[in-house]
């Protein structure tokens, strides 16, 4: 594959990154680093496709708002190369008090006729929440999220929820007279006297947001310095798992992973690598059959 390394395809090229919130600062890197590739920040509104604090409900899934964030700054810049990503957080599919983070990343090659995404979930994260009265002590969960090195977001609410909408939302909190201010003007406007506190994901508020998408564009140029062993066009990696490890007890298929799919971005070349651990078969807990 050496012979066939994708990184000069990028020297001295130059990519929009769709972004408001200086993401710029840790996906430049990663790409004139791995690729010799410029990236542009381009500031278009991207907040128009959707806010983590629900004034604008994002339309679509994370891949398609990502998709439209990099047409959005490779249209207001004129270049044919396009980047964005776009986060999501929310409780441990599998171990709820534990909150995750999922951090998706796309580029566009409108050149090529390429366009690959990649995607990471990561348990480092602070995001959290508080309900809270104007006289309550945040100072232990304020340590807690990072505080001030990590921004607040404050708004009304109605019980254990953000009233939808409401003002005044105050976001980019980052000393505690501003939070004390903020806390009592959402006091002031909640229906039961309570404000809605909570970590401010936007990632130039969010030091522990801005690594993981650093850590994210760092996979995302590895993919791209990978070319296909079929075609040898740019961008062979890991899509997604393959489900169906069969059971020990009778043989069936579960919905334990049996190997990774691997893809090309511009052929239909496929292979599916076996689990790394060597696991063959799943416990009979896990079977549909011996445990309905």
């Amino acid at each position: 594959m050496a012979d066939h390394d994708t990184t000069g395809a990028w020297r001295g090229r130059t990519a929009a990154l769709a972004t408001l919130h200086e993401k710029g600062r840790v996906i430049a890197r990663a790409c004139r680093v791995g690729l010799g590739l410029h990236v542009r920040t381009v500031a278009v509104d991207t907040d128009a496709l959707g806010t983590f604090t629900g004034e604008v409900l994002r339309d679509g899934d994370m891949l398609s708002v990502a998709l439209q964030k990099a047409r959005l700054g490779m249209t207001a810049s004129g270049l044919p190369l396009g980047m964005a990503s776009e986060g999501s957080f929310g409780p441990h599919p599998v171990i709820p008090i534990l909150p995750v983070a999922t951090e998706l990343m796309v580029y566009v090659d409108d050149e090529r006729g390429l366009m690959l995404h990649e995607l990471l979930h990561s348990q480092r994260t602070n995001y959290a929440h508080r309900v809270v009265t104007a006289a309550d002590d945040l100072g232990p969960w304020l340590q807690s999220v990072g505080f001030p090195a990590h921004a607040l977001i404050v708004q009304p609410a109605l019980n254990d929820a953000p009233v939808a909408g409401a003002a005044p939302i105050t976001k980019g909190v980052r000393d505690a007279a501003h939070l004390g201010r903020a806390i009592r003007r959402a006091v002031a406007e909640s229906p039961n006297g309570r404000a809605f506190v909570q970590t401010d994901m936007r990632a130039h508020c969010n030091p522990t947001r801005m690594r993981v998408i650093g850590a994210l564009a760092v996979r995302l140029v590895r993919r791209l310095r990978t070319p296909c062993p079929s075609c040898f066009a740019p961008g062979w990696g890991r899509t997604g798992v393959v489900r169906g490890l069969p059971c020990h007890g009778c043989g069936m298929p579960t919905e334990r992973v049996v190997g990774e799919r691997f893809t090309c971005a511009a052929c239909p070349y496929e292979t599916i690598a076996p689990r790394q651990d060597g696991l063959a078969g799943a416990p009979p807990g896990d079977c549909p059959s011996c445990n309905p």
